[in-house]
């Protein structure tokens, strides 16, 4: 994004490149508090879900077959057609990338729910801030006269503090499925 987008309105650029900022450095501290085993792990889940390792594997299992099928010379054959060597090294290897993906999103499940957190946290203080500010527009509105303006049942009754349980267990009730 070009800091130049919106020239009229610098604060509003300043702004969001705070916000973006903020957003980056918590980003960043997550990521350097991993332990040396979850930056292992992270590193050989990035290098399981990528083309290269898909080559390799294509490239060692062609290999694999070929020189336990073809006579070539000096290299004997070890394991012979349907290649059970072959298959437990996969099984293993199958094991060991499902548990090093499963520990990542494991940790990237405790982040997300960490963000679903501060979101939550910025919703209601948000919704708070949303309130008062229709509480004295209503206020104004009232003092210059404006009676229609400070009595419209919509504004009225979203400038009234909001129940975050009630509204939970509202949400609970109708989701509900038996």
């Amino acid at each position: 994004m070009a800091h130049d987008s919106v020239p009229d309105q610098p604060h509003v650029q300043s702004h969001v490149r705070e916000h973006v900022e903020t957003i980056a450095t918590h980003e960043q501290r997550f990521l350097a508090e991993r332990t040396h085993m979850e930056r292992f792990g992270d590193a050989v889940g990035a290098f399981a879900g990528s083309l290269p390792f898909v080559g390799l594997h294509l490239c060692l299992f062609a290999a694999w077959i070929l020189v336990n099928r073809l006579r070539i010379p000096g290299i004997p054959h070890f394991d012979p057609f349907p290649f059970p060597l072959l298959g437990t090294a996969v099984a293993i290897e199958s094991l060991m990338l499902a548990s090093f993906i499963l520990m990542r999103q494991t940790r990237m499940g405790r982040r997300a729910a960490e963000r679903d957190h501060l979101i939550l946290q910025m919703l209601l203080l948000s919704e708070r801030e949303i309130t008062a500010s229709l509480s004295i527009q209503r206020q104004l509105a009232t003092r210059l006269g404006l009676e229609h303006v400070a009595s419209d049942k919509d504004t009225e009754a979203l400038s009234q503090p909001t129940s975050i349980d009630s509204v939970a267990q509202s949400i609970k009730d109708t989701l509900i499925v038996d």
